[in-house]
């Protein structure tokens, strides 16, 4: 039974003394229920909110995944938040940024044991095959640098059966975790591990993490489908990531680098 909405709101003091030194990293502001955190961020972003600020939300009513699809929360069943991230430069050097974020949530949650776990180009975090979080960056560049609001959502518990239609089977901490981790340890050690990966990627780019990627990449060898709005429907062999996050796929005229859309497996 999930615990009343109050209950489950993160305190920002016993936030921050789990995350010790990386607090100053953040600024935090938690809601009890939004729209979008990263709607409400990207605002705030534009009107100057500082790098290392911090939605969480227990509840999104709006919350937005690639494409348009909506990503659903509510108390106790997820933790959700979205992070601001300035980058000096241009555009073209947060290439591969997701899946940077994506290395950071799996290491966080490695920690804790959990085996099955996997990452799927671009955006997403894997359990045993099931959708377990989903990335979605979102890109505003300005005259000197490029703001990131990173949107993150983790399931915690598995939806409800029947509630909506999902393009991947949802997975949950609960399936493989018993008791789940505290809400402000877990997001501590979500947040440390996304402070870490965050300047690595400023320093070197996609490329400095890579094998990182490349170590946990569920579909590496499988052969997939590559939905694209913009191109034809491909198929080949799924080679994981470039150094610049381009996904590479070897198809029968060689091994094509693309950019976008979605990968998904074959069906037999």
């Amino acid at each position: 039974m999930n615990a009343p909405a109050a209950s489950c709101l993160i305190e920002p003091d016993r936030l921050r003394a789990r995350l010790g030194a990386a607090a100053q990293a953040f600024a935090l502001e938690v809601l009890p229920a939004c729209e979008s955190t990263s709607t409400l961020l990207l605002a705030r972003a534009r009107g100057g909110a500082p790098s290392g600020s911090l939605l969480v939300a227990d509840r999104q009513t709006a919350g937005r995944g690639r494409r348009g699809r909506q990503w659903l929360s509510s108390p106790a069943a997820s933790l959700t938040f979205s992070l601001l991230w300035r980058f000096p430069g241009g555009l073209a050097r947060l290439a591969g940024l997701s899946l940077a974020v994506g290395v950071a949530l799996v290491q966080a949650l490695e920690q804790y044991g959990i085996a099955g776990l996997g990452l799927k180009w671009p955006n997403d975090l894997l359990l045993d095959g099931g959708k377990l979080a989903g990335v979605l960056v979102e890109l505003e560049s300005g005259p000197r640098e490029v703001l990131a609001v990173i949107g993150i959502g983790l399931n915690l518990q598995l939806p409800p059966t029947g509630e909506g239609e999902f393009l991947h089977p949802p997975a949950a901490l609960a399936q493989v975790i018993e008791p789940l981790p505290e809400r402000h340890d877990l997001l501590a050690q979500l947040l440390i591990a996304l402070a870490d990966v965050l300047g690595r990627f400023d320093a070197g780019g996609f490329a400095v993490l890579r094998d990182e990627w490349q170590a946990r990449h569920a579909w590496q060898e499988r052969p997939v489908r590559l939905l694209d709005e913009l191109c034809a429907e491909r198929a080949g062999i799924c080679l994981g990531a470039d150094r610049d996050g381009a996904l590479l796929l070897r198809t029968e005229t060689g091994v094509e680098r693309c950019f976008s859309g979605d990968v998904s497996l074959r069906r037999a």
